[in-house]
């Protein structure tokens, strides 16, 4: 699920440049500095191996089902994802063991982030 979810292309640092080439023991840690600067402000994709053991596994699936997080975050196909799936995903980041940092904090869009970031939409040329 988390491979082919692509939750990696955000949630691992340099996975996506890397085409997918990251050692599994640095999976889902965050974007690191890496963040997506749109009209809705700057967002950072969270560390899931801090994030998921610090929650049971029904309050997990309860958060996913419900949650609405900033772009670029897929909400709408993660809810679509079956519970049994979610359990899965879960059991599976919490196999990894915690690790890494918490990741930065949102900037509303009237704030300018620090290099590096994506831009959505991408300014004219």
């Amino acid at each position: 699920m988390v491979l082919t979810g692509h939750c990696n292309n955000c949630h691992t640092a340099g996975y996506a440049p890397r085409e997918g080439d990251v050692p599994e023991k640095d999976w889902l840690l965050g974007s690191g500095p890496l963040g997506w600067r749109g009209p809705w402000g700057t967002t950072y994709a969270s560390n899931l191996r801090l994030t998921v053991p610090a929650m049971t596994e029904d309050a997990w699936v309860a958060y996913i089902k419900a949650f609405r997080p900033r772009p670029p975050m897929p909400w709408w196909s993660m809810k679509e994802t079956t519970e049994p799936d979610l359990r899965a995903m879960y059991q599976y980041i919490k196999s990894l063991g915690p690790a890494g940092q918490h990741a930065q904090a949102y900037l509303p869009p009237d704030r300018e982030p620090k290099q590096p970031y994506n831009q959505a939409p991408l300014p004219p040329k």
